[in-house]
């Protein structure tokens, strides 16, 4: 790719975050999640806090609260939007395809992504890798605490 094609990718990705951080998709509540979980990164101060509403084993809502910089936050956002709908089965797809692409330098399967792929560039920094993955770590712990109380 082109230098001046790599930048412009660069531009786009950065504004999605910033989209993202500025006016984050479901942020707030559910008045009764069936599960949630919370997280934090204590070397930087990121704090998140996963809500779902999970029906006939799809993710039918989810919620976020949380504080930290615009990586950590943009990505839950993002997190959000991706797997509501999603079913259980395909959240955890979602997952191994996100960290996959967070922790290696493969390529990424950019359709099944949309616009989580923003946040590949943040593999350049392995210590923001934490910042991004935050949220998707929260939302692991959430369907962990939501399958055993189904068991």
């Amino acid at each position: 790719m082109p230098l001046d094609e790599s930048s412009e990718l660069d531009e786009l990705y950065r504004e999605i975050i910033l989209d993202h951080y500025r006016s984050p998709r479901n942020r707030g509540s559910l008045a009764q999640p069936s599960a949630s979980s919370e997280g934090d990164n204590p070397l930087c101060g990121d704090e998140v806090r996963v809500e779902l509403e999970i029906r006939d084993g799809r993710i039918f809502d989810v919620r976020f609260e949380g504080k930290g910089c615009s990586i950590s936050q943009a990505s839950a956002s993002m997190m959000t939007e991706a797997i509501k709908g999603l079913s259980l089965a395909e959240v955890e797809s979602l997952f191994g395809m996100f960290k996959g692409m967070m922790y290696s330098a493969g390529e990424v399967d950019a359709e099944a992504l949309g616009d989580l792929e923003a946040l590949q560039g943040v593999r350049k920094f392995p210590v923001r890798v934490k910042c991004a993955t935050l949220a998707w770590n929260t939302l692991q712990e959430a369907l962990e605490e939501f399958r055993k109380g189904q068991g």
